[in-house]
């Protein structure tokens, strides 16, 4: 990948989470390409709800594979989920939130961004 990867705004795609170490590419980010055939582009806050889904589905996001250097997902990681499991989720109502600055432009191709913005995960604004 030699271009510079943009989120949902436009702007300079955030990393997602160095831990875990996240992204198709395993650079923190969910930076896509033609080879990442699951598009690994939505940044999400992992739920108990969600992983539980997932795991139903086929892809237990939960358990540790040490051969695969992946320690399992618990509540509260961040994680770059592939765009269609997303949406399915959405459709069952155990989609995750999502961190916008970090959930790349490519998402947009499969789900509304209105549908990102209302699980968008907002940061608690400090006291003034």
């Amino acid at each position: 990948m030699d271009h510079i990867s943009l989120n949902v705004f436009g702007e300079p795609l955030q990393a997602c989470s160095l831990a875990p170490l996240t992204g198709f590419y395993r650079d923190g980010c969910c930076a896509t390409g033609t080879d990442d055939t699951g598009r690994h582009v939505v940044c999400a806050i992992m739920t108990a709800d969600f992983l539980a889904f997932s795991q139903s589905r086929g892809n237990d996001l939960s358990t540790p594979r040490p051969e695969y250097n992946f320690s399992g997902l618990q509540p509260d990681d961040r994680w770059c989920l592939c765009v269609l499991r997303w949406k399915e989720a959405l459709e069952a109502g155990v989609a995750p939130l999502v961190v916008l600055e970090s959930t790349n432009e490519a998402a947009l191709r499969y789900v509304d961004i209105q549908d990102l913005i209302s699980h968008a995960f907002k940061r608690a604004t400090p006291a003034i």
